[in-house]
């Protein structure tokens, strides 16, 4: 059981290499144009001269998903990121100083939590012309919340240990005391955080691509792809089906990881 347990992180961390390489060095393998038209091979199904077919203006559907997957991964890992950031950065303060502080903290978040994400984030992208960063930024702003609520509770326990008392009381300085006790004791909530956050962002790009509020033409994302295959399912699966694979692949991979390093995170603080 050990030895399938540890090996099922490894699978999962094997599949999101594959498909970052996929994405980030596909086109220098299979170098046909993502973007060009052919007439005459329109909804083509996935054959030798096209290993995963065609969409319905002819364009290689293999193609089209490895150029899909530069923007929607950079998405997805830009916002997580900078929403894993934000989190950590106001999370860490509320529990430090606590307070009006923290009062202020807990409103702002249930301001944001009032709201359903998705919803949110339609209500934004309605009238803001999306593109890459715009989505990178919008995606974060919605998604910091949970983040910030779990640093903040963390940062109570750390800001009620005796040696944290002592460096108040020596008048070390804030922004030290954060830095060097609070950053490293937070990091892995963190980073099961920022993983957790990456998969949570490519299903939210692809469901705003979906709905035609996503990534314009003729930039491409692995949402619009699956996108412009709903009209025509019936009679090309292919379309919706691979991106669609790669969008479930990606994200759970993703969740399995966070799971892992969750896993390994509540495992210390139980030998603690």
């Amino acid at each position: 059981m050990p030895n399938r347990a540890s090996a099922f992180p490894a699978i999962s961390l094997g599949l999101l290499l594959f498909i970052i390489l996929f994405s980030f060095g596909g086109s220098l393998i299979y170098t046909v144009d993502p973007h060009a038209l052919d007439s005459h091979a329109i909804l083509f199904a996935p054959s030798p001269q096209y290993p995963l077919g065609t969409d319905r203006l002819g364009r290689d559907l293999l193609a089209r998903l490895i150029e899909g997957g530069k923007i929607s991964i950079v998405i997805g890992v830009g916002s997580a990121l900078i929403a894993s950031f934000i989190g950590l950065i106001l999370g860490s303060i509320a529990g430090y100083f606590k307070g009006y502080i923290d009062r202020s903290f807990v409103i702002v978040v249930d301001l944001f939590l009032t709201f359903p994400t998705f919803f949110l984030l339609l209500a934004l992208v309605s009238y803001i012309d999306a593109s890459t960063l715009v989505l990178i930024v919008i995606i974060s702003i919605t998604g910091w919340m949970t983040t910030a609520r779990l640093i903040r509770s963390e940062s109570y326990k750390i800001t009620s240990q005796a040696y944290i008392k002592i460096l108040n009381i020596a008048k070390v300085s804030k922004s030290r005391i954060l830095l060097k006790y609070y950053a490293p004791l937070l990091a892995p909530i963190f980073f099961v955080s920022f993983t957790f956050g990456v998969g949570g962002a490519i299903l939210a790009e692809s469901g705003l691509s979906f709905l035609g509020l996503g990534i314009v033409p003729p930039q491409i994302s692995w949402g619009t792809i699956l996108s412009s295959g709903k009209d025509v399912i019936e009679i090309a699966w292919w379309v919706s089906f691979f991106p669609g694979l790669m969008i479930f692949l990606i994200t759970f991979s993703l969740v399995n990881i966070s799971n892992y390093l969750q896993q390994l995170t509540n495992q210390k603080e139980i030998q603690a």
